[in-house]
């Protein structure tokens, strides 16, 4: 097949070869006929496939976050996510699919923690293989990201992450690893740099990272994507190793690319080399010589997405069994921003516009029997910016594109407060006139924001001015999602008319590099209302005469997204006094916490229940109300710490010093940092109840020794044979967590005291006793000797502990590796 595919490319020209190595446009790449390569369309990502029209008419399955479905610790149900996104890539016309992300949780303030799976290797490594074998094994190409080093967004596009040799092929290596162990056809290489003790460059230009490990030790024979705009020079990312520029038709090599051959700076086998793993690529997805896709059944949509929502949940605390509600609860105060407007994706690249969303209200009322009543108060809304103003609110909203003399060259429809326009080359402003009409008496608060250089007037007068010129940076950093704007306040008293607010937005056409030219405006605007503290009160006296209380807390897309990490782990607002206010007027109150990474609960231990609900995708609603009437189990066990307060976390600031992100705290990351320091966490990495009891029986070895061999490895990894029995009255999943206690540090390399090695997710009616199998993998055991620069398996007694969480160990087994 290699040599056929080499016999393909000698009948290209070299100017044909290097058309083909950037993107046609944003998502799909070139074709050429005359050697049997069709178009290959890729498409974000992580939390459902977006598509490539990017437009409000193509929607998409919306499905829980990635760290949700990571909650789960099930490699079977990502493996059924991973069928489901292959039928959907299908269904949109979709090759590759852009995922998974395999970083790690170093951090809880990172930006895009919601998109990641765990902070641990071996977790995250698990779950990647599996999506990827049950994405590919459909024939759809998956593209696990971001290779390597991007576990915060902060300067992303410009800092150095330095990562020493260790910590690198002993912590965020292995779910690469893993993934191309389970045959990845593709793998994305991130903005970031990387100083890896040998080399720094930025990752498309990393040679030593790109050729020497991934494509010569590791293997690796499938494609290098450049991240979106991430590729900034030409002879030293071809010669590094990178072999698709993305987004087209733009970029640092076409035509150049080939200059650079001619001068001698890339060598054209070089180029060959990547036009082959391209149609390899092509081959795999069935784009070579004719379309061999086909229709991937899936699951019910609606099925899957809420089981899946569900089987994340993680029940904090459940005292007095408030949860699941009694059967005979018969009023239900439904409280809480969230409860309002729940938060049920993170923003960015991820972000996928979801063909309807089942929110907290609706999906009670459907659960709940019909003479139980719900009543939805938001007790004070948390967000910086006001709402954007929907297209029916605008009385007038015209937008006109010029070209550079001025002349009017397109007349756009405004779809509504908040856009963002695509503008063909050679326009250079535009000008947008709107007016709002005000009918409630009282103080209304108005705000407008443009993106670039602008002159912004409300009624006539000047608002704001910026010469800041839009660029790459407005999009990779996200500041395009959430313009500043100023905000005007507007008096309507009370009897007279409504009042018509004119807007005017006279700014350039932002040039956004790969991602094109366009404009971006939004209009919001909040009308006359009550105070958050009148709001409190309003929840409260709900809280009290209802049977019980469920408040709904959390994040919002002004504080989980791609483009900026968080500068706190607290809840946003008020609510924290709003949780503990009306836990106080009803002891019957169970809440929410809506987030898609951690946030501090200082009321955790004193309110009767806690569930962590994440981002929950469309069916969020549905998946809520299962669980907390009971129809569903909350299954999920935390897959990242969850700390007391800031200071307890390893690493909070996610601002790099001089341009670098040093990872000294080495392969301590996590509940390893927490362990070594004697630190208890709120919730400890693992921690999930449930809504029946288990006990585990019994634990053991196969075998009381191993030998290592010499590739560094034990020749004969343990395995561990668990029975546990289901001592509730409901049936239920437990999770069985295995880990890894090795012998003292040597040789100056310290391990950390508990490091999971393995893990087992099983279902057990009630009384019924199971068996659990669980393998270690041979590196658990091995540290990377970068004396040796290679693995090696330490001599001595280890031990592996058996429990329910990192801190909650119920059997201790004891074996030797001699």
């Amino acid at each position: 097949m290699t040599s056929d595919l080499h016999q393909r490319v000698t009948r290209l020209s070299l100017e044909d070869k290097a058309r083909l190595l950037t993107g046609r446009t944003g998502w799909v790449l070139h074709a050429a006929t005359e050697i049997g390569l069709l178009p290959i369309t890729v498409s974000d990502g992580p939390a459902g496939v977006r598509g490539t029209e990017a437009t409000q008419d193509e929607h998409s399955a919306g499905l829980p976050s990635p760290t949700a479905v990571a909650a789960a610790w099930d490699t079977e149900l990502m493996e059924r996510v991973g069928r489901f996104f292959a039928a959907e890539a299908r269904r949109k016309d979709v090759d590759v699919v852009l995922a998974p992300v395999l970083n790690l949780h170093r951090s809880p303030a990172g930006g895009r923690h919601f998109e990641c799976f765990s902070e641990d290797p071996h977790l995250t490594a698990e779950l990647g293989a599996a999506f990827v074998r049950a994405v590919q094994g459909e024939g759809v190409g998956a593209c696990p990201k971001h290779f390597i080093g991007n576990e915060t967004e902060h300067e992303r596009t410009g800092y150095v992450s330095r990562i020493d040799e260790r910590t690198l092929r002993e912590v965020y290596l292995p779910p690469f690893e893993a993934v191309l162990d389970a045959g990845a056809w593709t793998i994305m290489a991130a903005y970031n740099g990387v100083d890896d003790g040998v080399e720094t460059s930025t990752m498309t230009e990393h040679r030593r990272l790109l050729t020497d490990l991934l494509k010569g030790e590791l293997g690796f024979d499938g494609v290098v994507f450049s991240d979106w705009a991430a590729t900034r020079s030409t002879a030293p990312s071809a010669d590094a190793g990178l072999d698709i520029v993305m987004p087209g038709p733009g970029g640092p090599w076409g035509r150049v690319l080939v200059d650079a051959v001619h001068a001698g700076e890339v060598d054209e086998s070089v180029i060959d080399d990547k036009v082959v793993r391209l149609l390899r690529l092509a081959g795999r997805v069935g784009k070579l010589d004719r379309d061999t896709t086909t229709a991937v059944e899936g699951e019910g949509e609606r099925v899957i997405l809420r089981e899946v929502g569900s089987r994340g949940h993680v029940l904090l605390r459940n005292e007095g069994d408030v949860l699941p509600l009694s059967d005979s609860v018969r009023t239900v105060a439904l409280i809480g921003p969230n409860a309002v407007d729940a938060y049920t994706q993170g923003g960015g690249s991820a972000h996928v516009n979801a063909k309807y969303l089942v929110d907290p209200a609706e999906g009670l009322r459907e659960v709940l029997p019909e003479n139980v009543e719900v009543t939805l108060v938001r007790g004070g809304d948390p967000r910086r910016l006001l709402p954007v103003v929907t297209a029916e609110h605008l009385t007038e909203a015209d937008l006109t594109l010029y070209d550079g003399d001025g002349e009017a060259i397109d007349l756009p429809e405004v779809p509504g407060g908040a856009f963002h326009i695509n503008a063909r080359e050679g326009t250079e402003r535009a000008e947008l006139v709107a007016s709002l009409t005000l009918t409630e008496p009282g103080t209304h608060r108005v705000e407008v924001a443009a993106v670039g250089a602008h002159t912004i007037r409300v009624d006539g007068e000047i608002v704001s001015e910026s010469d800041h010129r839009a660029s790459v940076d407005d999009i990779l950093e996200s500041r395009h999602a959430h313009p500043e704007g100023p905000r005007v306040e507007i008096e309507v008293p009370e009897g007279a008319e409504p009042r018509t607010v004119g807007i005017g937005v006279d700014m350039e056409v932002g040039d956004f590099g790969g991602f094109g030219r366009g404009v971006i405006v939004q209009i919001r605007h909040a009308p006359p209302g009550p105070t958050v503290e009148e709001e409190i009160q309003e929840a409260v006296r709900a809280a009290e005469t209802s049977d019980a209380a469920i408040v709904v807390v959390g994040t919002n897309n002004e504080v989980e997204s791609e483009g900026y990490d968080r500068p706190t782990l607290d809840l946003p607002g008020s609510q924290d006094e709003l949780v503990r206010r009306v836990c106080a007027a009803n002891p019957n109150t169970a809440v929410v916490v809506n987030a898609g990474a951690p946030v501090l609960l200082p009321w955790l231990d004193e309110v009767p229940a806690v569930l962590w609900s994440w981002f929950g995708g469309q069916e969020y609603g549905h998946a809520l109300a299962d669980t907390l009437t009971g129809r569903a189990e909350p299954t999920g066990r935390l897959p990242w710490t969850l700390p007391r307060d800031h200071d307890d976390v390893p690493i909070l600031d996610t601002h790099p010093v001089d341009g670098v992100h040093d990872y000294d705290e080495g392969v301590f990351v996590g509940h390893r940092a927490y362990d070594r320091d004697g630190i208890e966490p709120h919730r400890p990495f693992g921690f999930g109840l449930g809504y029946t009891d288990w006990r585990i029986d019994d634990a053991a070895l196969s075998a009381p020794h191993t030998t290592a061999g010499p590739d560094g490895l034990v020749t004969e990894p343990p395995t561990i044979t668990v029975t546990l029995t289901n001592t509730g009255r409901r049936p239920g999943h437990h999770v069985v967590q295995v880990y890894l206690e090795p012998p003292v540090d040597e040789d100056g390399l310290p391990r950390p005291p508990r490091s999971l090695a393995a893990f087992a997710s099983v279902r057990a009616a009630p009384g019924e006793t199971v068996t659990a199998h669980l393998d270690v993998p041979p590196r658990a055991l091995a540290i990377w000797d970068p004396a040796e620069h290679a693995r090696r398996t330490p001599e001595g007694a280890y031990h592996l502990a058996v429990g329910s969480s990192s801190r909650a160990i119920a059997h201790r087994l004891s074996f030797d590796v001699r």
